[in-house]
């Protein structure tokens, strides 16, 4: 006769042969450029280079996990050394179906170089790697395994508003991401003179029409003062948020431009943990939550930052990394828009789908990033 006893350590044995088949036997990470599809300008810098890092990981089941992360240009190099040196032989025996444990222990040993974007980049490569060797156990894609509130999201787009840009390059970028189906498009804002910046605004708001979101972007460009005064000005074309206005680490300057203005106020993209974001909640000085899975550390610590801004009652359109984000906002129930800017064309075998203005998590397990690795071969440089 089976008891209640036997059947419980059956269980148990089944879950230890799981959890046996998950520990990390191999892992690698690898150094790629590659070059940008368009030319990309803000108020501060020009972006004309993407340092990918790789990391790929193997289970003891023979399940296969590749992540990633990025910089635009400079700094992979510090990355790919922390993961080699520190990071990788640390992940050896560590169970790819226990993300938290892995971040946590991961995390633990590079304390005294947190919270920083270098630890963060390297942390996410490592981070989206386990994710994707879990899903892949669990045959699931990442949309549903991190949540699956919704199949597909807004897009709106921001290839085609670089500040280099001529005011009629904007608008025909603009009017074309409109008959596509966008809901919205975002401008950099950083000219000389507020005047100009409101001008090619203006521009765009008369060919696309009050039916379409225009977002601004500064870039952290600006002064609290500055701001306020842009911000009054970009009112007048009804814009649809005004995203790092200032330095991320400029939390009293953020509440007391959120206080001055009817613009909804967009941060994240330039801040690495889960404390600053709670911060900038608490003081009133984000409207709208633009994580990225990057710079925060890996899907693990994005996923708590989304919630967080959930109770909060804030919407999240996160930062760049379409290919990797969709599947994450399309987890959760408070995401807004998912940004439009192709990044890893030259090295995947296929898009991420796009129709009527709306992107559509991968449903095949894993990230759902179908990797050329012939082509990732072929732009190694570490």
């Amino acid at each position: 006769m089976t008891t209640t006893h036997d059947t419980t350590r059956s269980l148990l044995e089944v879950r230890a042969d799981a959890t046996a088949g998950s520990r990390i036997v191999h892992a690698e990470a690898q150094l790629c450029d590659l070059p940008v599809e368009t030319e990309r300008t803000d108020a501060l810098q020009t972006f004309v280079k993407q340092e990918t890092i790789l990391v790929r990981l193997r289970t003891a089941d023979g399940t296969e996990g590749t992540g990633y992360s990025y910089t635009i240009g400079t700094g992979g190099g510090a990355v790919l050394s922390l993961l080699r040196e520190t990071l990788l032989p640390a992940l050896i025996g560590l169970e790819a179906e226990r993300p938290e444990a892995v971040w946590l222990a991961l995390f633990g040993i590079t304390r005294a170089t947190t919270v920083g974007p270098i630890t963060a980049l390297a942390l996410a490569a490592v981070d989206t790697a386990v994710w994707d060797a879990k899903t892949r156990r669990a045959a699931l894609p990442l949309w549903v395994a991190a949540g699956g509130a919704s199949p597909s999201v807004p897009v709106y787009d921001t290839e085609g508003g670089w500040l280099h840009f001529r005011t009629d390059e904007l608008v025909a970028h603009a009017v074309d991401a409109k008959e596509r189906g966008m809901g919205g498009v975002k401008i950099k804002v950083g000219m000389p003179r507020g005047h100009q910046d409101l001008e090619r605004l203006r521009a765009v708001r008369d060919a696309v029409g009050p039916g379409m979101d225009i977002m601004v972007d500064a870039n952290q460009s600006f002064s609290v003062a500055e701001a306020v005064r842009r911000a009054r000005l970009f009112e007048q074309v009804d814009v649809f948020w005004f995203e790092e206005p200032l330095p991320a680490e400029d939390i009293e300057g953020h509440r007391l431009l959120a206080r001055s203005t009817s613009v909804p106020i967009a941060v994240g993209e330039s801040m690495y943990s889960l404390g600053h974001f709670r911060e900038h909640l608490q003081r009133g000085g984000a409207s709208i939550v633009q994580a990225d899975v990057a710079r925060v550390g890996g899907i693990t610590p994005w996923l708590k930052i989304a919630h967080l801004a959930e109770s909060f009652n804030a919407p999240v359109a996160p930062h760049f990394l379409m290919e990797l984000h969709v599947s994450l906002v399309c987890a959760i129930p408070n995401a807004l828009y998912l940004e439009h800017i192709p990044q890893l064309r030259a090295v995947t075998t296929g898009e991420i789908r796009i129709e009527n203005g709306r992107g559509w998590a991968p449903t095949a397990a894993g990230l759902g990033i179908a990797w050329d690795h012939d082509a990732l071969g072929r732009l190694i440089v570490a």
